[in-house]
């Protein structure tokens, strides 16, 4: 099992109406949680381009102004309503520094300015914070100062800091080592839908780690998260499905997983596909299909050695087939990206 990044820390929320950002720092090694388990991530949502000209007014008018790509209008609203000290429009401000909309990007100044909406108890303010706090960017690092942000914020109920301060427990970075408090709040935030949480959790229950061990606990949270289209989720669900691990199995079902997270170019779940079709398990035996896969998963560094001796020992014209059909999806899967 390899060593995964998930140490997730959100940016902003909705009060600036945008989904917040998980960004993956810090290690903490669930090696011996799961066998494959890279970094993930959920991306927000791209800026708006402008829709209007016309200038914002009323109690939201930064948050319109910036929703409607204006950084430069709404960096000035959201200064004045600061004044007058409305903690949300502190993190307006932060942002528009720390990522360079309309001004220069300037992540000493957004610290600076989500540190006082943090103090002034914005939630996703303490977020941003917490998470810069935890990075050193714009501000000296600080994991035991992160670790009381998200506390803070985590006490209000938020889904995200409490599966942040999870982590923390986990590795005991930030705050002491405590896997029973790691599993409470990462378990809260799995049961607020937070992906990585619910995959997280599954991964908790298979080891015993501050939770029972529990197959069946594992498999309901693994699939929670491959439900909402997590490529690792879907993969670690679709192997569980294939081997009964927690539950039935399902061929089928498992098969369907297991090629969605190869279409995302999971490389465990290309090469799980690559046995499947070599030995016609639940669908119909394809050298070629299976050829593909292997030659997919073989270049993003997953070593099988018997499925190699699969593919050299077909005829030429056949894998020169899976060769093809290898490039081509390369080829789409970039135009994709």
């Amino acid at each position: 099992m390899s060593t995964r990044s998930i140490l997730v820390l959100a940016l902003l929320g909705t009060l600036l109406g945008v989904v917040g950002v998980l960004v993956a720092t810090g290690k903490f090694d669930l090696a011996s949680l799961r066998q494959q388990a890279p970094p993930t991530s959920v991306s927000s949502s791209q800026n708006e381009l402008p829709k209007s000209k016309v200038a914002p007014t009323g109690d939201d008018a930064a948050y319109i102004a910036f929703d409607q790509g204006q950084y430069v209008t709404a960096l000035s609203l959201a200064r004045a309503a600061a004044e007058h000290g409305d903690a949300a429009s502190h993190s307006l401000v932060a942002r528009i520094f720390a990522e360079g909309l309309g001004v220069a990007k300037d992540e000493v100044t957004a610290a600076r300015w989500y540190g006082r909406a943090a103090e002034l108890g914005d939630v996703p303010g303490m977020l941003a914070y917490a998470n810069m706090l935890a990075e050193g960017r714009g501000v000296a690092k600080d994991r035991k100062a992160a670790g009381e942000f998200y506390e803070r914020a985590a006490m209000t109920g938020d889904p995200i800091a409490n599966y942040n301060l999870g982590l923390l427990f986990l590795r005991g970075d930030g705050k002491p080592e405590n896997p029973y408090r790691a599993a409470q709040h990462i378990a809260y935030a799995a049961e607020k839908g937070i992906a990585a949480a619910q995959y997280d959790l599954a991964a908790l229950y298979t080891a015993g780690t501050g939770v029972p061990n529990d197959g069946l606990e594992a498999a309901r949270w693994s699939s929670k998260a491959a439900e909402q289209g997590m490529p690792e989720a879907q993969y670690e669900y679709g192997v569980m499905l294939l081997q009964g691990r927690g539950l039935k199995t399902d061929e089928g079902k498992a098969i369907s997983y297991l090629e969605a997270a190869a279409e995302k170019n999971i490389a465990g779940a290309q090469n799980r596909l690559g046995h499947v079709y070599a030995e016609g398990a639940g669908v119909e035996r394809d050298p070629v299909e299976a050829a593909k896969w292997r030659l997919l998963a073989k270049a993003n560094g997953l070593t099988d050695d018997k499925l190699d001796l699969f593919v050299a020992s077909l005829a030429d014209d056949a894998r020169g087939k899976a060769e093809a059909a290898a490039n081509e999806w390369r080829e789409k899967n970039q135009l994709l990206q």
